[in-house]
Formats: C-alpha cells, sequence, structure tokens
C-alpha cells in the first residue's frame, strides 16, 4: 500500500549523469581517446552505429544545464569526471590537460555558486584508450596505480570544493559487460576469468584510494567517499521453499555482494567462492576462477567505504537451475540459477527494465542486515522508454518514481539509513551500447536539431513536487501533482512541435537556398554562353 509522510529534514535530492553519455567533445580541447570512443568507432558495436561524439553537447552547455537543475529544485547533482579528459593518456607523468581541468573546475564553481551539491564519480566507464591498448585494462594490476594518480590529481585540483566522491560507478557493468560479453566497451569476451580479474582489480584499486585520501586529504578537506553498485533484487519464486532462496540469495550475493562484501566484510561471499570454486574443478583447472585475497589485502579492503551508494532498477524472481554438464566457463552459469518475471509487471522501456517498486524496500532491508547499516545514498533510480517518437508526457515515468521513491519512505520507517535520493537521469543521453534508442531523461533532448535544445518532460515537474514537499503530504495533493504535471506537459509538446518544424524548415532551407542559387549561376553561365555564340 501507498505510504503518506514527509523524508527526514536535510535528506538530500538529486540528479544524475555520466561524463561520456553527455558530454561529447571527444577530442576537443586535448582531450585524449578513451575506449567507449574507440568502442563506437567500430561498426556493428552500437545500435545504429551512434557514438556519443557529440552527445548532449554538455561539454559547451554546462551553464544551461545548471538551469535545468535550478528548475527541478535539486539539492545535488551527481556527475562524473572523464580520465582522459584530464589526463590523456591515462598517466599522470605523461601529460596533464589543464583545459579539462578548467571545465571541470568551472563545472563545480558554477554548482556551487547556485546552490547545488556535487557529487563526483571518478570512473563511469571511459578508460583511457592508451590503458587499454597498453595494458590490457582492467585486466591488468598496474590499473591500481595509475588510477590512484588520477584520484589523487582530482583529490588535489578538486577536493577543497567536492566533499562526497564515487570511486566507481557499477563496476558490476564494467566487469561483466566489458570482459565478460563483450557487449561493453572495451568489447572483450574473456568467458569466465574477465570479469572476475577486472572486478578483483576495481576492488583493490578502491581501497587503494580509499587510503590514500583517508591518509593524505580527509583531514584538510573532511569529505567521504565511498562507491557505488548497482544491483537488482531477488526474490525466490517459492519463498516457503529452501532451494528457491538460496538461489535468492545468490543471485544478490553474485552482483552486489561481489564488491560489497569485500568492503564491508573483507572478502567475496562464501557463495561465490564455493559456486566459482567448485565449477572451476569441474571444468579441471587447478584454481579457481575468482581470483583470491591475501589476509593482508581483506584486511586493507575492509571498511574502505565512508558511504554507499546504490544503484537499483529492477527486480527478478528467481529459482535454482543447474546447467548440463559439460559447460563452458561463464559468469552467468556459476550461481546456477534462472531469472523470471511476472508478466503483469510494468515494462514501459527496455525488456530488462520492469517496474517492481517493493523490490527496492527488500534490497535496502537487506544492505541494512548484511553490512551492519552503512550511510545509503541511491546513485542511480529510474525508467526509460524506447518510444519511437518523442513522449514528454511521462506518465509511467511518474508512477514509477512514485513507487520507487515512496519504498525509500518505508526503507526509512524500517531503519534503514538512506541519506538522498538521485534520479536517472537530467537529460536523455547516450545510452552505451543501445546508442540513443532508449531515453532516462526528466528532459528530452531534440538530437535532430543541431543546438540540442532540452524540453521538460511531465516526470520533471512532478520529482519538483515531491522535492518541495520532501515526500508525499496526502493524497489529494500527490494526485494534483500528476494532473498538473501532465497538463504542463502538452504546452511543452506544442513548443516542440512547432521548434522541429522550424528545424525542419531550416535544413529544408539550407539545401534548397544552395542549390537553387547554384542552379541560377549555371542557367546565366548558359545563356551568356548562347548570347556570345549568336553575336559572334
Amino acid at each position: 500500500s501507498f505510504y503518506y509522510g514527509n523524508f527526514p529534514a536535510g535528506f538530500l535530492w538529486g540528479v544524475g549523469s555520466s561524463a561520456y553519455q553527455t558530454e561529447g567533445a571527444w577530442d576537443k580541447d586535448g582531450k585524449g581517446p578513451s575506449i567507449w570512443d574507440a568502442f563506437t568507432h567500430k561498426k556493428g558495436k552500437v545500435f545504429r552505429n551512434e557514438t556519443g561524439d557529440s552527445a548532449c553537447d554538455g561539454y559547451y552547455k554546462v551553464k544551461d544545464d545548471i538551469q535545468l537543475l535550478k528548475e527541478l529544485k535539486v539539492n545535488h547533482y551527481l556527475f562524473s569526471i572523464s580520465w582522459p579528459r584530464i589526463m590523456p593518456t591515462g598517466i599522470k607523468t605523461e601529460q596533464l590537460n589543464e583545459k579539462g581541468i578548467q571545465f571541470y573546475n568551472d563545472t563545480i564553481n558554477s554548482l556551487l555558486e547556485n546552490n547545488i551539491t556535487p557529487i563526483v564519480s571518478l570512473y563511469h566507464w571511459d578508460l583511457p584508450q592508451v590503458l587499454q591498448e597498453k595494458y590490457g585494462g582492467w585486466q591488468n594490476i598496474s590499473m591500481i596505480n595509475y588510477f590512484n594518480d588520477y584520484a589523487n590529481l582530482c583529490f588535489e585540483k578538486f577536493g577543497d570544493r567536492v566533499k562526497h566522491w564515487i570511486t566507481f560507478s557499477n563496476p558490476w557493468a564494467v566487469a561483466e559487460k566489458g570482459y565478460e560479453t563483450g557487449e561493453h566497451a572495451p568489447g572483450l569476451k574473456l568467458g569466465g576469468c574477465g570479469a572476475y580479474r577486472a572486478a578483483h582489480h576495481i576492488i583493490k584499486t578502491h581501497a587503494k584510494v580509499w587510503h590514500s585520501y583517508n591518509n593524505t586529504w580527509r583531514s584538510e578537506q573532511q569529505g567521504m567517499v565511498g562507491i557505488s553498485l548497482t544491483t537488482g533484487w531477488g526474490e525466490p519464486v517459492d519463498p516457503h521453499n529452501q532451494t528457491d532462496r538460496d538461489a535468492a540469495e545468490r543471485y544478490i550475493q553474485f552482483h552486489l555482494g561481489w564488491f560489497a562484501n569485500p568492503i564491508y566484510r573483507g572478502d567475496y561471499p562464501e557463495v561465490m567462492k564455493n559456486y566459482v570454486g567448485r565449477k572451476s574443478a569441474q571444468q579441471g583447472l587447478g584454481t579457481s576462477r575468482l581470483p583470491t585475497f591475501s589476509v593482508q589485502e581483506k584486511t586493507y579492503i575492509k571498511g574502505t567505504s565512508d558511504f554507499l551508494g546504490i544503484g537499483h532498477f529492477s527486480t527478478r524472481y528467481v529459482l535454482q537451475k543447474s546447467p548440463p554438464l559439460p559447460q563452458a566457463a561463464s559468469y552467468h552459469t556459476d550461481p546456477d540459477l534462472a531469472e523470471l518475471v511476472d508478466p503483469n509487471w510494468p515494462a514501459p522501456g527496455p525488456k530488462w527494465l520492469y517496474s517492481v517498486p517493493w523490490g527496492f524496500r527488500r534490497l535496502l532491508n537487506f544492505i541494512k542486515t548484511q553490512y551492519g547499516n552503512p550511510l545509503i545514498y541511491v546513485t542511480e533510480n529510474g525508467v526509460s522508454d524506447k518510444m519511437q517518437c518523442t513522449q514528454l508526457c511521462d506518465d509511467w515515468r511518474i508512477q514509477y518514481l512514485k513507487g520507487y521513491i515512496n519504498e525509500i519512505l518505508k526503507a526509512l520507517k524500517d531503519g534503514v539509513n538512506v541519506k538522498g535520493y538521485t534520479a536517472w537521469s537530467l537529460l536523455d543521453q547516450f545510452e552505451w551500447n543501445k546508442g540513443f534508442s532508449e531515453s532516462f531523461g526528466f528532459y528530452h533532448v531534440d538530437f535532430k536539431n543541431k543546438n540540442k535544445p532540452r524540453y521538460p518532460k511531465a516526470s520533471a515537474d512532478y520529482y519538483r513536487s515531491i522535492i518541495s514537499a520532501n515526500g508525499f503530504p496526502n493524497s489529494r495533493e500527490v494526485e494534483n501533482w500528476q494532473q498538473k504535471a501532465m497538463d504542463t506537459c502538452s504546452t511543452t509538446h506544442q513548443l516542440l512541435a512547432a521548434d522541429s518544424l522550424i528545424t525542419h524548415m531550416e535544413k529544408v532551407t539550407e539545401i534548397v537556398l544552395p542549390t537553387v542559387f547554384t542552379l541560377c549561376i549555371l542557367i546565366s553561365i548558359i545563356l551568356l554562353i548562347v548570347y556570345l555564340r549568336n553575336h559572334t
């Protein structure tokens, strides 16, 4: 049932984005190439071969986008720094890009001038391409020191003003999609080993950066360093069946626990070690495909998070399923489970994103119990649409936000220590291997228009109402918000339609006028030649 009430005073409301998805300017002002630049420039890697070369042109529209943040009345903005924009090769001793550093200084200063707190992710997937080519990226242990140098540069340049740092955003996707399935950059299919090795190095890197901040910067800057982990919730198909309950537990441990357990408890989850170890032995391997931490490393890693960032989008029903032997080594077959969905769950966008709000409360309570009730910031939560035409009146996104945010309110009543919520995302942006075919934004971006104007959707108006009320005061008021939001979006739709027509006319004019002008000149020349011939 829906719970009416307010969030605690001081609860933080925000919205997020990432560098590669929004900035564009992929090779401008001294920026080096990232693995996503290289990946998207290969044909067949991204839907319709689209790229983030210009994305939302966020590099040139910082002030415009901060105006949107002010319109939304958010307290904070979560964005990422592009490693190759400030360190083109990824190696500090080789080259620093002052223009890139200045760009992020200007962004941070503009946010603070508008009373918006910056929450900064050091890594949202755009590894410098040079490090991938030279060392194999996250497969190589040398990334630990290179990333630590980069993180310390960020603390040095921006840490006097940035007090919330995220080391990695959704490292699960970096490891699984980058090094297991190859769906994401760098596009490697290192079945059964690649994802585990990448994750191992990322966890060690996270710990090293946390200790660097703790030892060198914390006393002076008084900030916090955490990690952002994205996970679904796994619900047993039959909650009375122990086998299904165990399978659901494995689902969570192979997603969230893979990274959270070492950081909060000192090692990989026992169930991961057991299952991957057993499968490795069955495959004739002498050691487990899941790497091990030494005793010193376990101690070093444990406790290296001042807060836990949580990204959450959807839920699955889970049951036990043992694949037939023999099987190829794969992260996906290691946990022996199958995922199901309820056909009645709303799925407004892509096939993976079903709206199941109650799973969020269960996930938050699991974290409270499993990891000692850590300080939590929700760092990503939202829903995309996959409409062929522009949808500004996004009623389904309003329903999604209403349901999921309400489950956070319930979790707070359960005693979960959630301090802030970040909706995903500010703008429609480049969605990785899906290109521009999926749209998560509160603001529609007209990518066909060279100026890439932004238009608010109904959900932007609705989210602003939640922020202003700091929750859900009563049913009548909440219903009024939705009606008002839908009325406003109808007007914006008319504006978008008019602007699109003007853009179309401009394009036609750009093509037609030069063509007509050229034809006139050609006809004039022909007539002149005929005239001269007749008079000679």
